[in-house]
């Protein structure tokens, strides 16, 4: 009996076997060489590296630029959580409306995510250009106003990459909150409104503990995607002006690849992750105990 449980179970297993191959070989594997390369020389050619001990560690914390960059997307991860999260909301309430061309509307919003963020990138490279040219300069212009220089200044450039961010993902934020609100019964609203809670204290005591499942798989997305982001600040400043826009990822494939510093773009790479893991498990079990609460 025992045996052929045994085997009955096997047969599962079995079919986890390929997907167990190929997340030890593509992400466990390069994970560990990565850190044990943090401890060497190696610059990313020759095969004779030396251990250096912490020496690549305490350059990480010595180098301006990479410091920059973890600031940058730092400061770009907070604005678009928090701006993505508030404006999705809202929207999804305003979606949930039961309208004549409500699927369209819902496209219109959800078709930004659908594009590559590099593409979304370069095609506002020309739409943010400083140059009159621009086509938001060539805008202004018509009524009047000075050329902006979107993407020339250091803070400037910095919040036009993140409007262009929140622009491109709220959609795809907002069908998971309309997901949610389509899951939330109708007798709760029925049941307040009479006994004449108005329609901001529905949306306060009965829409948003609702929402507090959405509010955590969006939060724990955007902040995971916003720490690892590069290609649309890049494609949209490459990085610049100077390394305003620099990110960790960008300045982890410059110094191990552009400038073969091999040992040192792993060991940035390794306090990264560290870091990216602390800051999801804290908010994944914050924003948990807050779901229970509500």
């Amino acid at each position: 009996m025992k045996k052929r449980r045994f085997l009955r179970q096997l047969q599962y297993e079995i079919f986890l076997l390929p997907a167990i191959l190929s997340f030890t070989m593509f992400t466990t594997y390069p994970l560990i060489k990565t850190l044990i390369y943090s401890f060497t020389d190696f610059d990313g050619i020759r095969e004779n590296t030396h251990f250096v001990g912490l020496r690549n560690y305490a350059s990480v914390f010595h180098d301006e630029v990479m410091m920059q960059a973890l600031f940058n997307t730092l400061f770009y991860t907070f604005f678009t959580v928090i701006l993505i999260n508030v404006i999705s909301v809202f929207l999804a309430v305003a979606l949930d409306r039961q309208t004549r061309i409500k699927t369209f509307e819902r496209a219109v919003f959800f078709f930004p995510s659908v594009v590559s963020a590099l593409l979304l990138g370069y095609i506002w490279t020309y739409i943010l250009s400083p140059l009159k040219t621009g086509a938001l300069n060539a805008l202004l212009a018509k009524f009047g106003a000075r050329p902006v220089g979107w993407t020339a200044g250091g803070w400037l450039a910095k919040f036009s990459v993140i409007a262009v961010s929140v622009w491109a993902n709220t959609g795809w934020h907002t069908m998971v909150n309309i997901a949610y609100l389509q899951a939330i019964s109708p007798f709760y609203y029925e049941a307040a409104s009479i006994d004449g809670a108005s329609k901001f204290q529905q949306f306060r005591y009965i829409t948003i503990p609702m929402l507090a499942p959405a509010l955590t798989v969006n939060t724990l997305l955007l902040l995971t995607n916003g720490l690892k982001v590069y290609d649309l600040p890049y494609a949209i400043t490459k990085g610049g002006p100077g390394y305003t826009n620099y990110t960790v990822t960008q300045i982890i494939i410059q110094r191990g690849v552009s400038e073969r510093q091999y040992g040192v773009s792993t060991a940035l790479a390794a306090i990264f992750i560290q870091l990216v893991m602390l800051i999801s498990i804290v908010q994944f079990t914050t924003m948990r105990k807050r779901e229970v609460h509500e």
